[in-house]
């Protein structure tokens, strides 16, 4: 019996080899970013995209659990820039008052 390796049906690289699901700008790290953060289901995360199919999003699952180191390098990276330019960027002077007011 032939087998066909099949890719993944959803899922895209950009130029940079990023992942995306195919026909969205939704990147596979932003999905489970999402499903890490609020421990979403698939099915949640369809009712909070309902753009994409619950096909797109277990693709988009699928991904990751067979590039979760390369992709769990990526979110890391994400984050130490977020981190490193929260540092460098001045309190924006709203952000000061409000802080001085006991508002934030």
């Amino acid at each position: 019996m032939a087998t066909l390796e099949l890719q993944y049906q959803h899922i895209v690289l950009d130029e940079k080899n990023v992942p995306f699901i195919a026909g969205t700008n939704m990147k596979i790290v932003e999905l489970v970013l999402e499903k890490m953060a609020y421990g979403w289901s698939p099915e949640e995360l369809h009712f909070q995209h309902p753009y994409l199919t619950l096909g797109q999003i277990h693709s988009a699952l699928a991904y990751y659990w067979d590039h979760q180191e390369e992709l769990d390098r990526d979110i890391e990276r994400r984050l130490a820039f977020v981190d490193q330019t929260r540092h460098t960027l001045a309190t924006p002077p709203l952000v000061k008052r409000l802080k001085n007011k006991g508002l934030v």
